[in-house]
């Protein structure tokens, strides 16, 4: 069965570093070595894996992302979310992580992040340890 894990973001669009949440909770479930497979709940955030040495990465990312999929570009979609599903589907709401002794095996730069882009809000990820 699937964990839940809760992230609080702050803006409407931002990429959201996770990376310590997850490797806390692979320390806390013990796991050593497998995936972690995980999926946002939500039509209106992602997940990605990205640089997280220097911020600005992050951040022209999302501004690249608002000016590729403005908001106000005459969607049909009534509540107005329309560039928000867009740009969920650009990235995709899984990713699946591989765990080596007991760690996240990523790259000398990389983190994981909640792409939000319809926030503030609390967003919700399923999370699979095998």
């Amino acid at each position: 069965m699937a964990d839940r894990i809760n992230v609080r973001t702050k803006a409407r669009c931002a990429l959201v570093d996770i990376t310590d949440q997850l490797s806390g909770y692979v320390r806390d479930h013990s796991v050593a070595d497998g995936t972690l497979t995980l999926w946002s709940m939500h039509t209106t955030c992602a997940l990605t894996v990205n640089e997280g040495y220097d911020p600005d990465v992050a951040t022209d990312i999302t501004t690249f992302l608002d000016r590729l999929v403005p908001r106000d570009a005459g969607f049909r979609h009534a509540e107005g979310t329309s560039d928000s599903h867009i740009k969920t589907s650009l990235f995709g709401p899984g990713l699946t992580l591989l765990v080596e002794d007991g760690d996240l095996l990523l790259g000398r730069w990389q983190r994981v992040y909640l792409a939000e882009f319809d926030g503030p809000r609390t967003r919700e990820i399923a999370v699979l340890a095998r």
